[in-house]
């Protein structure tokens, strides 16, 4: 006789929660070597995005294949296509994803626009 198959269950996988889009935004430039990455929460500072992230590349090909990666690696975890300006020249290369916005500059660029300096600015509240 044959023995009863116990039957057995098994506990539901639980997938891995998508990562927000500021650390995949990070990752990815990390992973693209971009230098001197600074995020900048400006949640209720501007109504444009939540966070702004200045970066540099090395050189011209620099830049634009660290904007190429960003895209590249946003679509492929869900978050679209984001809108770009700058890229053919790639003197500074601004990805927009919404919740995010991104510039990349080559060093000599993002010196002279040192645009981190005024959006890390404490800005003080609208109670005057």
């Amino acid at each position: 006789m044959a023995s009863p198959r116990k039957k057995t269950e098994t506990a539901p996988v639980a997938e891995a929660p998508e990562p927000h889009m500021i650390d995949l935004v990070l990752q990815s430039l990390d992973d693209a070597k971009a230098e001197q990455t600074v995020a900048i929460d400006i949640t209720g500072k501007s109504s444009l995005t939540d966070h702004m992230v200045v970066t540099s590349g090395r050189s011209n090909r620099h830049v634009s294949a660290v904007a190429d990666q960003l895209v590249k690696s946003l679509r492929e975890h869900g978050f679209g296509k984001p809108r770009i300006e700058g890229l053919p020249h790639a003197d500074w290369v601004l990805v927009d994803a919404g919740d995010v916005i991104v510039h990349i500059f080559r060093p000599e660029v993002r010196e002279f626009y040192n645009i981190e300096k005024m959006w890390a600015a404490d800005f003080a509240a609208d109670g005057r």
